[in-house]
């Protein structure tokens, strides 16, 4: 095995040069600012309708506050799965190579993050909602199960949808300067978690079956199903008086959600469909299901 991988050398000395430490970097005591957002009001999923505009400024503000806190603890909780199906990979894996090397970073960097986000999730003073109970026993049977392509290609719909919102919010006047530094701090590192994945993943496209193809191609298919559908749980509306299921139903029919779920996708899309990881038939309805494809 070489000892030495172009991309892995790269992406350790990138994160030797430019990585943040969330106790140092971010001002935790600092107090929220009234009146901005804590995410942008446009991309919440009731945005756009009669149940968002009978909402008061006030209570639009306190559920920006809570749907943010779910997408980041729904992020959380897939990070934690994430750095299972790397030290997976790594317990495979020669220790020597600078692409083991790379995941064990990685791992440090999801460690940070995780960390962040749930301290973020405290200073909003907002539950940690994560996935919905029957999704989290669901998780726990994902790392066993999920390896090369489909581990790869499920990692990158976990992280690149994500990651396009947050580039959006970082760069936003309107939102807490707290949740924008979060975001910033998350961007920067993911840039070389995707890179690494897409990496990994066009090494293992080229050496597939057809039955190793459709396995990949159904596990990453349930997988963006059920992160995107997890992203905003149904208890965040109660915080400003809304009943839970029924503001659920209005928020996945809803079409300007499900363009932002679109929108969040428009990058990583095209790319998995090029390397033949989003298939058709059943798989395809997930991926319509998930709101990622039309």
């Amino acid at each position: 095995m070489t000892l030495v991988d172009p991309v892995s050398d790269r992406l350790l000395k990138s994160s030797a040069r430019q990585s943040y430490d969330p106790e140092i970097d971010i001002d935790w005591d600092a107090p929220p600012v009234d009146g901005l957002f804590w995410m942008q009001p446009e991309r919440m999923s009731l945005f756009g309708t009669p149940m968002w505009d009978s909402l008061t400024l006030e209570q639009r503000i306190e559920l920006s506050k809570h749907e943010v806190a779910s997408v980041a603890s729904v992020g959380l909780w897939f990070e934690i799965l994430l750095m299972e199906i790397l030290l997976r990979d790594v317990y495979r894996n020669d220790p020597r190579t600078a692409r083991t090397h790379y995941a064990l970073t990685e791992v440090a960097d999801e460690c940070r993050h995780t960390t962040m986000f749930g301290k973020a999730i405290g200073t909003f003073g907002a539950p940690a909602y994560g996935p919905r109970d029957h999704i989290r026993r669901l998780g726990r049977v994902f790392p066993p199960i999920a390896r090369g392509a489909a581990a790869y290609a499920s990692i990158l719909i976990g992280e690149e949808p994500v990651d396009r919102w947050q580039r959006d919010m970082m760069k936003d006047d309107r939102i807490q300067p707290l949740v924008r530094m979060v975001s910033r701090i998350h961007v920067l590192e993911e840039a070389r978690h995707v890179t690494f994945a897409r990496e990994e993943l066009e090494k293992s496209v080229k050496t597939m079956s057809r039955t190793e193809r459709l396995w990949a191609q159904t596990l990453t298919a349930q997988a963006a199903f059920v992160m995107m559908r997890s992203l905003i749980h149904p208890d965040v509306y109660a915080s400003v008086g809304l009943d839970p299921r029924e503001a659920r139903r209005v928020a996945v029919t809803n079409p300007c959600y499900r363009a932002t779920i679109a929108w969040m996708g428009e990058k990583v899309m095209p790319y998995l469909e090029e390397q033949g990881m989003v298939g058709g038939g059943v798989n395809r309805k997930a991926w319509r299901g998930s709101f990622l494809i039309a």
